[in-house]
Order: C-alpha cells, then structure tokens, then sequence
C-alpha cells in the first residue's frame, strides 16, 4: 500500500508543460490512464483488516470509495490540469504558500511512519518463509524494519535505475497474481462444500454497531485509496478529459473495489476473526487454503512474491516524496543547506538519512508495544492522520481556486465543486476524528498510550516539525537555481 510520493507529480507536471510548448502532444486512452491508477493503489495489504469484518468489508470498501475516493479523484482532476506542480502549487495558490509547505511537508512526513507499518507486513510475511513464529515476536519485526530500511537507503542513494525496474515487475507478479490465486482458492474452497469461517448471510452485511471503535477500522480505508490524486496529471494526455476521465475514474474505481474487496472476503472464508493478524493476515489465508489442498509448500513461494512486492515499492519510491520536498524548499528555502544536499547520483541523502533515524526509533516500539497487530495498526492510523491533511487542504483550495481564478483553463472541471469537495472535505475531517478512537480489537490496551502514540505523532511529525522549520527560516537558505 505504497503510497504515494510526490515525484510523480512534479514530473507528470513538468511532463505536460514541456509537451505544450514544443507542440508534441502524446494522448493516451482513457482505459490506459484507468490502469495506471489502478496499479497505483491497488494493493493486498488491507485485506486482514479488513477481514475481520466478513461480509460487512464490502459496505466498509464502499462508502470511503463513494465519500473519499471519488472526491479526491476528482478534484485533483481538475487540479492538475489547470496548475503544473503537485500539491504544493494547488494549496500556495488556493490558500497560502505557508499551507502549500505544510501540504508537501505531511505529504513527505507520512512515509516517516508508513515504512514502519509497510516493512512490518513485510517483517510477517518473511517470517512464513523462516519460521511462522516469528510474526508476532516485537523485536524480530523491530529489526526486519531496521535493517530492511537503511538497505533500501544504501541502494536508492547509489541512483540504481535498474532497481526500480525490477520493483515495477515484482509489484505485478507479488500483487495482482497472489490476489488472483487467493480468490480463486477461496471460491474453489467454499465450492467444494466447506464452510466459511465469517458469516456470509444477509444479516452480516453491515458491520455490527457496538459503539464508535466497531467503525474504526474503515479508517485504514482512507489511507487504502491514498494516490489517487497521483494520476491527476495525465488528464491532459487525454483527447477528451471532460468526458473520458470520469469513464477513467469509473473504471479505475471499479477495479481498485474488486482488488481490495475480494481478497479480504477469501481471507475471511478461511481465518476465524479472532486468530487473523492484521500483518500477516493473508499469510495465514494462504498457508490455510494451500495445507487445504496440500501443497502447503507453496506458502513459502508466495510469501516471496509478496516480500519482493513490498520491497520493490519501497524501494521504487523510496527517494520521490523527499525529491518533491527538496525541490520545494529550494526554491523558498524552507529546509537547512544541510538536507538540501544532494550526493552526486542526484539523490537527497541527508535527507533520507534524518528520515531514516526517525523510522528507526519508531521501529524500535514495536519491540516495547504488547504485540504487533497493535503497533501496526497505530502506525498506519498515524500515517493516515498525517496524510489526511494534505486532502483536508486540498479539496479547501479547489473550492478557494474556483472563486479566485474562475476563468483559469482547466483541463477538466468538477461538477458541483462545493458539494465533492465538501463531501470529501467532511469525510476526511470525520477519517481523521474516528483515527483517535482504539479500534474494539485492541480494547484491552490503556486509552492514554493509544492517544498519546497517535496524537503525539500527528502533532509532531505532522505540524511541530514544519512550524519548526518556518521559524528558523533563513533567507540564504533558498537555492532556486541549484543544479
């Protein structure tokens, strides 16, 4: 669940621009652009949390899909193809340049707190390959994260391109194909009599409402169609965006649904509730379905693919979010000279490595949490939080961009601007309440120290560091023309 870098952005940006000012337009088919959001958001990382739900993950898919997912899709939309630039020129020029530093900065900052969750279900995953055991033991997970990551740093700063095109191949083969044989082998498993482990009847098709924390888990979902927005940019490679990038949207929706929610629904077939890890949750699906059929050796071959996947995503987008930040704070100088260097590969080091320490010290708590479900759940809370933010800003500048440069082309134009972008406005702002509410899950653990984890982290990697920066701001820090 890879999220979302900027670099993407910045470059699809700087793409556009360069094609319509040499004249040399490259469109692509509205079905091409619907796959390419797919491939980057679609995901099985989510499906144990969700599983936990049965049936009721096909509402608890749904409605971020319908409050969230289209809205963001949308208004990006429009956002990209009237402003080059990403998310730091949507909000500078809606808002303020101050929010545009604050939307890059929380845009950057998630990965801080998403590599721990993201190489914790590697850290799972891996173990299925060694020994099983090994999923819950804290500090085995701790160190996987450790090691793992500063081998990432050592490999992106080395500017490895052929990395990132192995990465690519290993997301198809370690994402779509597992998924794949999952669904299948569930559907063949309920095929041949056997029961399902959640309840599949029509009674079970909304999750039972035991107070606000039997909700909290569709707060992951948000953070599930994080990137949505990344593909905003090729709406104008479109011929007609009006009218076929809704049909994108539509399809990409469609598609990011099924991939989501049927392989939660095989894990749910399988794995009772109460034995599902939220980290290596599809692990023990597939270790169930394949001892089923007998061929359990297989288990050890997917979980390869799947840790191939995991690492190839975070090593393809390891150095984007924090490019997309140097490029920003050099030309208003909103960082030090010191984490705007660049080692001669072209990479921000320093800055990977200040990001890197941080990772460390939030991987050593899974060593000190009572298990890893538990910390793995408040991590992906923290990152959802942080990167919420940039939504709550951005759909507030498409409906501020609207009134303040009416007549400004845009590629693309959302219908009824206030009504998406207050819908997806809300949905985030109520994302983001429901994110401090410990999930009935985890209801023996003391409310204090879920509060203080995920509302210290917000606090302090979201907004302290960024208003740390802008105080201590010099002008001899801006390099605009740096090379």
């Amino acid at each position: 669940m890879l999220r979302r870098p900027l670099e993407p952005k910045t470059e699809g940006g700087a793409l556009a621009e360069s094609a319509a000012t040499t004249g040399r337009r490259q469109f692509i088919s509205w079905t091409t652009l619907a796959l390419m959001t797919t491939a980057s958001v679609a995901n099985l990382r989510p499906a144990p949390s969700m599983a936990l739900y049965g049936l009721a993950a096909v509402f608890l898919y749904l409605l971020p899909a319908v409050v969230f997912l289209l809205p963001t899709a949308l208004v990006s939309a429009e956002l990209a193809s009237g402003w080059t630039g990403g998310v730091y020129r949507w909000v500078s020029e809606g808002l303020s340049k101050l929010l545009g530093f604050l939307a890059v900065w929380c845009q950057f900052a998630m990965t801080i707190a998403y590599y721990p969750s993201l190489l914790a279900y590697v850290a799972s995953t891996f173990a299925y390959i060694v020994d099983p055991s090994l999923a819950d033991n804290g500090l085995y997970v701790a160190l996987v994260i450790v090691v793992v990551y500063w081998s990432g740093v050592l490999i992106s700063a080395r500017g490895t391109k052929a990395v990132a095109g192995l990465s690519s191949i290993g997301l198809v083969i370690g994402t779509l194909l597992p998924g794949v044989v999952l669904v299948v082998l569930g559907l063949v498993f309920l095929g041949q009599g056997n029961p399902s482990a959640a309840p599949m009847d029509g009674g079970h098709v909304l999750p039972p409402w035991t107070g606000v924390a039997s909700l909290v888990l569709i707060v992951g979902n948000f953070l599930s169609y994080a990137g949505m927005e990344m593909n905003g940019v090729h709406v104008a490679s479109l011929r007609e965006p009006g009218r076929q990038f809704p049909r994108a949207m539509g399809l990409a929706t469609g598609l990011v649904l099924l991939i989501f929610i049927l392989p939660a629904l095989a894990v749910s077939w399988v794995m009772p509730g109460e034995d599902l890890s939220l980290t290596a949750g599809v692990m023990q699906a597939f270790q169930g379905f394949f001892d089923h059929f007998g061929v359990g050796w297989l288990t050890k071959v997917t979980g390869v693919l799947l840790v191939a996947a995991a690492l190839g995503g975070m090593l393809t987008w390891l150095a984007g979010p924090s490019s997309g930040l140097l490029l920003v704070a050099r030309q208003e100088g909103y960082l030090p000279p010191v984490l705007q260097k660049l080692n001669r590969n072209g990479v921000p080091r320093n800055i990977l490595v200040a990001q890197g320490v941080l990772t460390t010290v939030i991987a050593l708590l899974y060593a000190f949490l009572p298990d890893v479900s538990s910390a793995y759940w408040i991590f992906s809370v923290i990152t959802t939080q942080i990167y919420l933010v940039v939504y709550l800003l951005m759909f507030a500048a498409v409906v501020r961009l609207r009134r303040l440069q009416p007549d400004r082309p845009r590629g693309f134009r959302v219908p009824a601007v206030r009504l998406v972008a207050g819908v997806g406005f809300a949905a985030s702002l109520a994302a983001m309440c429901i994110g401090f509410v410990p999930p009935e899950q985890f209801g023996g653990q003391p409310l204090w120290r879920y509060l203080l984890i995920v509302g210290g982290g917000l606090l302090t990697i979201g907004f302290l560091a960024p208003l740390a920066f802008l105080a201590f701001r010099r002008p001899h820090w801006a390099a605009p023309d740096a090379d």
